[in-house]
């Protein structure tokens, strides 16, 4: 599902752990990225906001999820945004939604961002996918084909509702960003007994912050310490057992 911040300074990715201290609420600077008790901060963010206010931030618990809109933000600014946060040892991704139109400033933006930066792509919203059309974009994401098509998962175990909800500005807890049911509220604290494992309602799941957190899916190993900022885990390489 195509996403991204056309504001410019934050728009959230919300998360709760069942730990304290381990809220995630709507942040900007000089707020929750610096607060003691918070353990991680993920922003979204277009990258047309100043970065230099993350030089105060704790860099074990601040992260930035950077959407790149073709057509929209100069691709010179934002690689420049990009080197900035390197500079500042800010972790963060990069990715952009995947229209047609938009491949080849994909690609630029890959050759000419460090390795070490993952580029993520979100299917379009409304767009199904060939599978040659899905290999241009694998190119560039070898994890496209988690957000190539819709996962079914009506009935089927996810982490939200249980050790992750969504949250708005006003406080209001639900599950997920897509399940409407309130829970709660974050600020008198009236969500938490309703934490509990529970089957998702919908009949499918079509934007990685919802099925990210599906438990049929590896993606809490392949995220793993980076879920909430979309950064895969370094991969581990493993010495193959000696024929015999």
């Amino acid at each position: 599902m195509g996403g991204g911040s056309g504001s410019g300074a934050v728009d959230p990715v919300h998360a709760v752990g069942r730990r304290p201290g381990s809220i995630l609420v709507p942040a900007g600077p000089g707020d929750a990225v610096s607060a003691p008790r918070v353990r991680r901060v993920a922003i979204q963010t277009n990258l047309s906001c100043r970065t230099g206010w993350l030089d105060d931030a704790d860099r074990d618990a601040v992260a930035l999820w950077c959407t790149y809109h073709p057509g929209q933000t100069p691709h010179d600014r934002f690689l420049t945004k990009t080197t900035e946060l390197t500079a500042l040892g800010v972790r963060f991704s990069v990715g952009v939604v995947g229209l047609p139109e938009h491949l080849e400033a994909a690609r630029r933006l890959r050759a000419e961002l460090p390795d070490s930066v993952y580029l993520w792509v979100n299917a379009a919203e409304g767009h199904e996918y060939t599978d040659a059309d899905a290999a241009g974009w694998i190119g560039i994401d070898p994890l496209f084909e988690f957000s190539q098509r819709p996962h079914r998962t009506r009935g089927r175990g996810c982490r939200t509702g249980d050790s992750v909800v969504s949250v708005d500005g006003a406080g209001t807890v639900r599950r997920c960003h897509f399940v409407p049911e309130v829970l709660g509220n974050l600020y008198d604290d009236s969500f938490r007994d309703a934490l509990r494992p529970r089957p998702c309602p919908l009949d499918v799941c079509d934007c990685h912050i919802g099925y990210v957190h599906a438990e049929q899916l590896p993606l809490y190993d392949v995220f793993a310490g980076g879920v909430l900022e979309r950064i895969p885990a370094e991969p581990v390489w493993l010495p193959l057992p000696a024929r015999r």
